[in-house]
């Protein structure tokens, strides 16, 4: 699961997030899904650090206040 994107992780996560919700689960199965979505949740925690860690050294390194704006 750690090779998954940020955004196929999130797409899981919801996934699971509306299986769990629909409430049709066995218990067994549902906290098999938890522990999947736990999981899910910290490669996301992790990943969005690491791109938090990558802009603050981009800013840093250019002692500048870079746009990030990606919808240019």
């Amino acid at each position: 699961m750690d090779n998954l994107s940020f955004e196929e992780s999130l797409e899981k996560l919801e996934e699971i997030v509306n299986k769990l919700e629909n409430g049709d689960v066995p218990l067994d199965d549902a906290i098999d899904e938890f522990k999947k979505a736990m999981d899910l949740v910290n490669i996301c925690n992790t990943k969005l650090n690491n791109a938090e860690e990558a802009i603050a050294k981009i800013v840093q390194d250019n002692g500048d206040i870079v746009d990030f704006n990606m919808n240019e």
